[in-house]
């Protein structure tokens, strides 16, 4: 049984690293040992929260970028209808660059993601691959190419928010942030998305953060910390969101009914801390780089296998 101050804490504690680059899995992996609770992690119990506090997380990403998704659907309509993405449709071309970026982990994950966790799946192992995630981000940060430059042209701010293709102009124009950010992924080509789908299926091993490697793969693509950012977190809801309602049905089996309290606290605290996350880090990344992260993870990995050595 979870009790539900262990449902609340894992679920702010999800909903805070599935977003920051520093591994959702890892952590939960680790610090239920760590403070001693008597869980069993392969449990019905503990999956179910885990699946309640990844769909708290996908729907608050998804309600986050509404307005892009409703441009990104739009956009993806376009395309059906025309048989072909325009030359100036950004909306079209994010639709299709999620779907290649969504493929690899898609088929990955359904191959190999219990084969994966059950090999991997222990404190220690996770600690050890959270040390080696900020490895991965420290050299992302020296290898990184120098961010593409957002497009310019004369776009008004109707014209985007009606869903209608974005023509490229003159120096002049008038953006907003969202649409240069948008603009700037739309520059990414099919194998640069393709790529950074394989990134994030680094994140079926725990320890390895899904937002990190994919927020790396951006960058070595050329986009800037707030784009690659931006990307992840849109790439992230069909993923996360996909995953959890394929085991959705297990949370409404019988078994869980003693449960469910815990899984609402859970998701209710996921989602809070999602949207928290969400909103600060796209304002963080405007200025700041991975670093931080990056240290956090060997630090903190580090002192976990240390800890879990020390006291097994």
């Amino acid at each position: 049984m979870i009790t539900l101050i262990q449902a609340a804490i894992l679920g702010f504690l999800q909903g805070i690293t599935e977003l920051f680059p520093i591994s959702s899995l890892g952590h939960s992996v680790i610090l239920p040992t760590l403070f001693g609770w008597n869980i069993d992690q392969s449990s019905p119990a503990f999956l179910g929260l885990l699946v309640a506090t990844h769909l708290a997380t996908a729907i608050v990403l998804f309600l986050f970028f509404i307005k892009d998704w409703i441009r990104v659907f739009r956009g993806f309509g376009r395309s059906i209808r025309d048989r072909k993405i325009g030359p100036d449709d950004i909306y079209a071309k994010l639709a299709w660059l999620l779907v290649a970026a969504t493929i690899p982990a898609g088929i990955v994950g359904l191959l190999l993601e219990k084969p994966l966790r059950s090999l991997f799946a222990s404190p220690l192992i996770a600690a050890a691959f959270l040390v080696f995630n900020g490895l991965i981000l420290l050299t992302a940060e020296r290898l990184r190419r120098h961010p593409n430059r957002a497009q310019t042209g004369r776009v008004s701010v109707d014209a985007v928010a009606s869903g209608r293709p974005i023509p490229a102009g003159s120096a002049n124009t008038q953006m907003s942030e969202t649409e240069r950010s948008d603009t700037t992924i739309a520059k990414l080509t099919w194998k640069q998305a393709f790529g950074i789908g394989v990134a994030q299926t680094a994140a079926l091993l725990p320890g390895i953060s899904r937002s990190g490697s994919t927020m790396v793969g951006g960058l070595l693509s050329g986009l800037n910390h707030e784009t690659a950012a931006r990307f992840s977190f849109l790439l992230a809801t069909p993923i996360i969101g996909a995953a959890a309602a394929l085991k959705l049905p297990g949370l409404f089996s019988p078994q869980m009914a003693d449960q469910s309290g815990a899984f609402l606290v859970g998701a209710l605290c996921s989602a809070v801390a999602a949207w928290l996350a969400t909103k600060f880090l796209l304002r963080f990344f405007e200025t700041r780089t991975l670093t931080p992260f990056a240290i956090y993870c060997i630090v903190a990995g580090t002192v976990f296998f240390v800890v879990l050595l020390a006291f097994p």
